[in-house]
């Protein structure tokens, strides 16, 4: 007998009879039926377009999961800078803000305060009230139409000091709510029932 894995069962056959031999047909059992052949493991169930699956199927739940995380982050980025936080006018007037820092502002425009600069610029100056608390502000830009509106309530964003006011960069106008009651018991003059 010869050494194990070696084809020593095989009669001394030249080496080319040796490989037809070993490549000719696949063993059989004498009713005909295929016999078992050992198959090497690298070989086994795996073929190469099983692995191929496998890579596209990985990479497809690595590329879901960064896109995943990625709009995760967008979300609550955008989510944040939707929801700023402000202060009222009386709450800026007796807070203690830092020279420079950011703040944001919300007010109702005091009637008659509102000027335009002289020279027909957009820089404009006006004050903001709320719980009998006032501010001096100052906006250079295009105001929108509801900023006049007596109802309205005004958002400043920009930089607040104490001695020279609260300069603003930007302005946003909240529209008053339809369903909102009228200050006046009886604006006009209707009959009231006793």
């Amino acid at each position: 007998m010869g050494e194990p894995g070696s084809n020593a069962g095989l009669p001394l056959l030249p080496p080319r009879a040796r490989a037809a031999l070993l490549t000719a047909a696949p063993a059989r059992y004498n009713d005909g039926r295929p016999a078992m052949q050992y198959t090497p493991s690298h070989q086994s169930g795996m073929t190469a377009g099983a692995t191929s699956v496998l890579t596209q199927r990985r990479k497809l739940i690595i590329l879901g999961a960064v896109l995943l995380a990625a709009f995760g982050y967008f979300g609550f980025t955008a989510f944040q800078a939707a929801t700023s936080f402000y202060l009222t006018v009386d709450e800026l007037v007796a807070a203690d803000v830092a020279p420079g820092q950011s703040v944001q502002v919300k007010g109702r425009l005091v009637e008659g305060s509102f000027e335009r600069s002289g020279d027909g610029g957009t820089l404009a100056t006006f004050q903001l009230e709320e719980n009998g608390a006032q501010i001096i502000a100052s906006y250079d830009g295009v105001l929108p139409d509801l900023f006049f509106n007596p109802h309205s309530e005004i958002v400043l964003g920009g930089v607040y000091e104490p001695s020279g006011g609260f300069v603003a960069d930007r302005v946003y106008v909240k529209c008053p709510s339809k369903y909102q009651s009228l200050e006046v018991d009886n604006p006009y003059d209707y009959p009231v029932d006793a």
